[in-house]
């Protein structure tokens, strides 16, 4: 039987990390190269990341992308 992957929700450890920096979701967009409706989103669970965008942010937070990934 197939198991379903877990779905990630990142908005809590991204919001705090974004307020950690003193960034608007406008300056995180900007640094990470993605849309701000895109990290309002995220911030809110509204949707699910791609892994290419846990990166990006995580590179604009300069943290780890496991940094932002909730432990199961």
């Amino acid at each position: 039987m197939a198991t379903m992957a877990a779905v990630v929700h990142i908005g809590e450890r991204l919001r705090r990390l974004r307020e950690q920096r003193a960034l608007r979701q406008e300056d995180l967009a900007e640094l990470a190269g993605i849309g701000k409706n895109t990290v309002n989103r995220l911030e809110k669970n509204r949707t699910e990341p791609h892994m290419t965008t846990i990166r990006k942010l995580a590179d604009a937070l300069d943290v780890d992308p496991r940094d932002l990934v909730p432990d199961e």
